[in-house]
């Protein structure tokens, strides 16, 4: 018989597989950032810095104030913790997950799919490439930007330049990675086997099958309890390719067939998960956070539809540019469009709005998140703007408090 779980349980399981049932420690050292890290599986890079680079707010969320250098220093230091590549999107993941990400190497030097324009950058500019790999390979990690070669950029592919799509395609393929970033977040690319630990680089390839039922492990111990679709997700999986793994997975016993309430699609219970009586937590969501990247699983588990809308004309954004959930809870309360005003040294609420399932303790749980936030940002403090729903109420305890 297949177990059925009601949304609620599926919603408790899904949030303290993502972190949000523990409480948060005094002092997050690296090795609790790095748990963490390991048990998300990857951590999606951004480059936006209106409130913070969204990699930076996972770890907050479920950390509460940490030391960013740490992250930093785990990501691109000299014994670096984590590597960076195409996971989910631009990413950061365990070391041991960059091996399972060879096969996407491959289809990027193949150019399977999305793939096809590196290919033929590859092709065309072969000599060009050897030359940058050359570069490297002579002069150590280096910046696009210091590779004097080729045409600045005229427009294609984001108006990158000649080198830094050489770059670009050498680390889409493997044969380059990243050895830190630098400046205004910009990438220096080193070889693999100068940037990664040998255990690493040494570690053989596993075959496509085996290295995406390897994936969709993860995804399924990071998520707790998940349909297809998300474990597909998670990693951005071919269908067929989740759907053969996930069959051989149920097959071994790794994943158990369950029903959800309310669900259309099966689901698949992670046999591990913790399924906590309730959880309690308070936490400001990046737009890329695990637990809601996926929106049509967002709006399945919390009723809410989350939608990213920088790319939105502002006359036509419902919530604002860079728009903050906030978790209270076992739900979606709240959000909130913020803006890091390092001049001034204020975190600014543009707009704060309600959801259905906020209650009278809403606006004061968000306030100490909010000022949480702040004070982690190096900022004196919060600055609520007069639009929303939530916006009166917030702004009026954020002012006794102050």
């Amino acid at each position: 018989m297949v177990e059925t779980l009601s949304a609620k349980d599926a919603r408790r399981i899904a949030l303290a597989a993502q972190g949000f049932a523990r409480p948060r420690p005094a002092n997050p050292d690296r090795r609790r950032l790095l748990s963490t890290i390991e048990s998300l599986g990857v951590v999606q890079i951004d480059s936006v810095n209106v409130v913070s680079r969204s990699h930076y707010l996972p770890l907050f969320s479920r950390l509460g104030a940490y030391d960013r250098s740490l992250l930093e220093a785990m990501a691109w230091g000299k014994t670096p913790d984590l590597a960076e590549y195409w996971a989910h999107e631009a990413s950061l993941t365990p070391l041991s997950t960059h091996p399972l990400l060879r096969w996407r190497m491959q289809d990027a030097l193949d150019g399977v799919g999305v793939w096809k324009n590196v290919a033929a950058f590859l092709r065309s500019h072969a000599d060009f490439l050897d030359q940058a790999l050359a570069a490297v390979a002579e002069r150590g990690p280096l910046a696009a930007s210091e590779l004097e070669l080729g045409a600045k950029g005229e427009g294609g592919w984001w108006g990158w330049s000649e080198g830094k799509r050489a770059m670009e395609c050498l680390f889409w393929t493997g044969r380059l990675t990243t050895a830190t970033r630098r400046n205004s977040f910009e990438r220096v690319y080193g070889l693999p086997e100068k940037v990664l630990p040998k255990a690493i680089t040494e570690t053989p390839t596993p075959s496509r099958a085996e290295a995406c039922r390897e994936l969709l492990k993860i995804s399924a111990r990071a998520m707790g309890v998940a349909t297809e679709r998300d474990l597909r997700d998670y990693f951005r999986l071919g269908v067929t390719d989740a759907r053969d793994g996930v069959a051989a997975l149920v097959g071994d016993g790794t994943l158990i067939p369950v029903a959800v309430k309310g669900w259309e699609q099966p689901a698949y219970l992670w046999p591990q998960a913790r399924r906590p009586r309730a959880v309690k937590t308070a936490a400001l969501l990046s737009p890329f956070d695990n637990l809601i990247w996926f929106r049509e699983r967002t709006e399945r588990m919390f009723g809410v539809r989350v939608r990213l809308e920088i790319y939105t004309p502002a006359h036509k954004r419902t919530h604002g540019y860079y728009v903050l959930p906030f978790l209270q809870d076992e739900a979606i309360t709240a959000r909130v469009d913020l803006k890091a005003d390092r001049k001034a040294g204020k975190l600014l609420v543009l707009a704060a709005h309600a959801e259905p399932d906020a209650d009278d303790a809403t606006a004061e749980r968000l306030a100490g998140e909010l000022a949480l936030m702040a004070s982690w940002l190096g900022l004196s403090g919060v600055e609520v703007r007069p639009t929303g729903d939530l916006a009166p109420k917030l702004g009026s305890i954020i002012r006794v408090a102050a």
